[in-house]
């Protein structure tokens, strides 16, 4: 039996390999079925981690973070969980090849992954133009024109955002009315750089070999087209979170998630599950940046520590 078992090899869960090895906890085990990094690595360009000042690809930016956490004896085993269980004190870890493993303790860092609008051209210039993070790539737009797509509280927090930066907002969703809070769509309507644009559905982004150069919508009406001309387009149309490894064969959940299917934590990334923590985007309420999912890794972490020292 290991003492603790990692699920993910994202920032979140490769700062809890950090802090738990170099914390005195043998035998930690990062499960990851690919090479750690998490879906960070898929960026282009990264230039807002704190004390990294040159601007890095998430490849290159994520390569030191695997070499300093086995630096400290974390294990990396690239099999993919399929499910976790728990039994009397301890967790099992079912592996989708049948094999398992048992653990005392459980840091859940499986991340998630924004939803797709799926139309023609989001994949080609997804990172080129279209993005998922006002707050990563808002800076790259500044003094022009973006559309943004949603109708809930963070396509429209990520607006008003947006005008912070950008001279205007087309704000795109395929209703008339809007499923974020009122107050938001009080302040969103109040705000003169945003163009509310409904009911319009995307039919297709367009660009260059320089990135995106406009959007194609659809009144969903009318079924007339316009193209609005932007080089940046972020999408907010909802989020997945990966708990499937959670689903018991009962229909239940491990421990406890929201609505949205993020996991229940208090401020030390605790579940309600005594030996179970969950770090990083997985999570409620998480800010989804690199930095918070590290911070969140490294409690996690710590409090495993406090955990295991507590039950030996």
């Amino acid at each position: 039996m290991i003492n603790l078992a990692i699920i993910g090899g994202g920032p979140a869960g490769l700062s809890a390999g950090l802090y738990a090895t170099r914390g005195g906890i043998k035998d930690v085990v990062l499960f990851e079925k690919g090479m750690p990094g998490g879906q960070i690595t898929g960026s282009s360009e990264i230039e807002n981690y704190p004390g990294v000042s040159e601007i890095k690809s998430g490849l290159d930016f994520m390569e030191p973070w695997q070499e300093q956490c086995f630096r400290f004896g974390l294990k990396h085993e690239m099999l993919a969980v399929k499910q976790i269980t728990k039994s009397g004190s301890h967790f099992v870890i079912h592996h989708e090849d049948g094999k398992t493993t048992e653990a005392r303790s459980v840091i859940l860092a499986t991340g998630g992954r924004p939803k797709r609008i799926g139309v023609a051209g989001e994949d080609t210039f997804w990172g080129r133009g279209v993005s998922t993070c006002a707050t990563c790539d808002g800076f790259f737009y500044k003094d022009k024109e973006v559309v943004v797509i949603g109708g809930g509280d963070t396509a429209l927090e990520e607006a008003i955002y947006l005008t912070k930066m950008c001279a205007k907002v087309y704000l795109v969703h395929r209703r008339d009315g809007f499923r974020a809070a009122p107050v938001t769509i009080e302040h969103a309507k109040a705000n003169p750089k945003i163009e509310f644009l409904t009911p319009y559905i995307p039919l297709e982004i367009k660009g260059d070999n320089t990135g995106v150069t406009s959007i194609v919508i659809e009144h969903a009406q009318s079924k007339q087209t316009r193209e609005v001309v932007a080089p940046g387009v972020f999408v907010f149309v909802g989020y997945d979170v990966n708990t499937q490894v959670l689903a018991q064969d009962d229909g239940s959940m491990l421990c406890a998630c929201d609505e949205y299917g993020s996991v229940v934590v208090d401020l030390s990334m605790r579940t309600n599950i005594p030996g179970l923590f969950a770090a990083g985007d997985i999570r409620i309420n998480a800010p989804k940046q690199v930095v918070c999912a590290a911070s969140d890794g490294a409690t996690a972490a710590l409090q495993a520590i406090a955990y295991l020292d507590s039950v030996h």
